[in-house]
């Protein structure tokens, strides 16, 4: 009999779930010598509640009758102890996060006792409570859906008036650690994905619609951040450097990402308020003036930087109205963004930008020239030069040399930059090659819409019988000028104009697409021309050059070809000048295997390389610096150089 007295409980049973709730409720204040007693008696309760979650609903029951819930929050209130908060804050997180049964949860969520831990003030001086805390915010995150997160907010003629979840989450979502920052973007996005109309109003209206640009005011500063180390890995390149690049490139991509997610939830303002704070706050007066701006402050970032942030965004951050946004942007000039007066030209862009004058030629229809650093394309007497696209050149002219439009400065980069500005203006083409938020008649105006979409388009408007002459579809002249394109250039136009206060000064420039296809194109054709260039950007050109021509030699002009050949030609003397001696016998296996590699890259669905290695330093023979120049190791290295940069200029095109 006394035996049977004195026999333990069973550890997962409903009377110990009694026996602990009992002894909490005799308490009248936490002291240290009850504290021990209370942390242990709230971690066994949620060990027992997520036991009878899944075998008995009579724990749950009893935990309903009892209230504990309140007697939890009793319990916070009488102490002061970190120890007894941590343990609650885990408690409620195991159980919201264990617990399966919708009642339950239901039951949970019904009172003012979720809110008054969301809300309570922790002592978050201790880092672990803070984090304890965050992770309760995120599992109670978890288990929203359209009815539960009506529980969380209260609400006054049908429209939310409180949130604490959300409000209070936010306050963190840029604190230092990241992992705090990650479980707080994880909260958002569950919020933003329930779909609840009334608190989507609710996160985009003022005061809380404050959290989307303060979320691109903390991105723009790391991309500042980012600039320094792309500085300071330049002046002191090496392998720590480029993993310190790396790991931050890392970051950038993940903030961007998060906005893809938040996007992806489907609330229209959401999406209105990300563009309009990235191109308020980041793109018009950070990136795009940087493209030709010296880094004169702290605030300045250099035209690489730039390069890689504007082709990251447009291919991670997939909004229509950015996309087309930023595209118009390209037409308009520098003076257009910031004032002349401070700024300074950001890298060297001469008064020939574009390096090589055309002389014209029987068959030509068109014929570029230098003046004061714009490039100038002037028609010919043709029958197919149209008075109106005379005037667009015309008005081409009008724009002094010192008011290049933006798309301009990017071909002057092909022309003149150095490796790392090269290969980022081909990212930043390549990226609007691939962006399918862009209009096709933006990729016409620019001059890179690929023939073969030129082609499609005519081809299905004249068999719904839609265009104006069947004849213009395989004729060089064939443009969406004719559709009615710069209907949608315009109207992106005026909006920089009305809801930004970008006035683009010289808009006419949108309204020859053929001129500046010809522009792309010798742009191109001249990079193929360079001797100082990298094989590996060469053949990012060559891919860029492949997606615009993809059909034959007669889709370039005399001058083009004699280019290319001149060009063949100069790279075939610098091969055989290297492979002269005891290289002779590995020609043949050196220029197959690059031939190879050349051919996947420019045949490749997208550029071979990533637009973060322009943010790398160029790496330095392996042997630069321990071996002799004239050693047959450096030499060797020289000829394969010499193979990739010639390759090419080998595939037909």
């Amino acid at each position: 009999m006394w035996s049977s007295f004195w026999r333990s409980r069973d550890r997962f049973s409903l009377d110990e779930l009694r026996h602990l709730t009992y002894q909490l409720m005799k308490i009248q204040i936490v002291n240290e010598v009850n504290k021990d007693f209370v942390v242990e008696a709230l971690r066994s309760i949620a060990e027992l509640m997520t036991y009878g979650d899944q075998h008995d609903p009579a724990f749950f029951e009893f935990f309903m009758e009892k209230q504990v819930m309140g007697e939890f929050v009793r319990i916070l209130k009488i102490s002061r102890s970190v120890t007894v908060s941590l343990q609650l804050l885990q408690t409620m997180s195991i159980m919201i996060q264990n617990l399966k049964s919708e009642h339950a949860i239901y039951y949970i969520f019904s009172n003012e006792h979720i809110n008054y831990l969301i809300t309570y003030t922790f002592d978050f001086r201790n880092e672990e409570l803070l984090s304890y805390y965050i992770s309760f915010l995120r599992a109670i995150s978890g288990k929203l859906n359209k009815n539960t997160i009506s529980l969380l907010v209260k609400t006054r003629n049908d429209e939310v008036v409180s949130f604490p979840l959300y409000v209070e989450a936010i306050r963190y979502a840029f604190h230092e650690e990241n992992m705090v920052r990650t479980a707080i973007r994880a909260l958002t996005l569950n919020v933003y994905h329930v779909g609840d109309e009334s608190v989507n109003r609710y996160v985009t209206t003022t005061p809380h619609a404050a959290y989307f640009s303060n979320l691109v005011t903390f991105f723009r500063k790391q991309c500042i951040n980012l600039n320094g180390l792309v500085s300071d890995a330049s002046k002191n390149p090496g392998p720590e450097s480029t993993s310190i690049i790396l790991v931050a490139v890392d970051e950038i991509e993940d903030n961007l990402y998060y906005f893809s997610d938040v996007i992806s939830a489907g609330i229209p303002d959401v999406g209105r308020l990300i563009t309009d704070n990235i191109l308020q706050h980041l793109i018009f007066p950070l990136l795009l003036p940087s493209l030709r701006m010296e880094a004169v402050n702290e605030t300045q970032i250099s035209a690489v930087t730039s390069l890689y942030l504007l082709c990251c965004i447009l291919r991670i951050v997939k909004i229509k109205d950015l996309a087309n946004t930023v595209a118009a942007s390209l037409f308009c000039p520098l003076e257009a963004f910031i004032k002349i007066s401070e700024t300074k030209l950001n890298g060297y862009i001469s008064g020939h930008g574009f390096t090589h004058e055309r002389e014209q030629s029987d068959s030509d229809n068109l014929d570029t020239k230098v003046e004061s650093g714009s490039l100038r394309v002037t028609t010919s007497n043709l029958p197919g030069s149209s008075q109106s696209h005379q005037e667009d050149v015309a008005a081409q002219r009008s724009c002094s040399g010192s008011s290049l439009a933006l798309r301009e400065v990017l071909l002057s980069y092909v022309n003149n930059g150095d490796d790392m500005l090269v290969l980022g203006s081909l990212s930043v083409i390549a990226t609007l090659l691939q962006t399918k938020e862009l209009d096709e008649s933006m990729l016409d105006a620019l001059g890179i819409l690929p023939q073969r979409k030129q082609h499609k388009k005519l081809l299905l408007q004249s068999l719904v019988g839609e265009g104006s002459d069947e004849e213009q579809l395989f004729s060089p002249e064939g443009s969406l000028i004719r559709d009615g394109f710069n209907s949608e250039l315009d109207s992106y136009l005026q909006k920089l104009k009305e809801q930004y206060g970008v006035l683009c000064s010289c808009p006419e420039v949108a309204a020859s697409p053929r001129v500046h296809r010809f522009q792309v194109l010798d742009a191109l054709i001249n990079l193929f021309c360079r001797s100082n260039i990298s094989a590996e950007t060469l053949w990012d050109g060559g891919w860029a050059l492949r997606q615009l021509l993809p059909y034959n030699e007669t889709e370039f002009n005399s001058h083009h070809l004699e280019l290319l050949k001149d060009s063949y030609r100069n790279c075939i003397g610098t091969l055989l000048r290297e492979v002269k001696g005891f290289w002779l016998d590995l020609l043949i296996t050196v220029l197959c295997d690059e031939w190879r590699k050349c051919k996947r890259a420019i045949e490749a669905s997208s550029p071979r390389r990533e637009p973060k290695y322009v943010l790398l330093p160029l790496q330095k023979s392996s042997f630069e610096e321990v071996i002799p120049v004239e050693s047959s190791i450096v030499a060797g290295e020289r000829m394969c150089f010499c193979a990739s940069s010639s390759t090419s200029n080998f595939l037909p095109w």
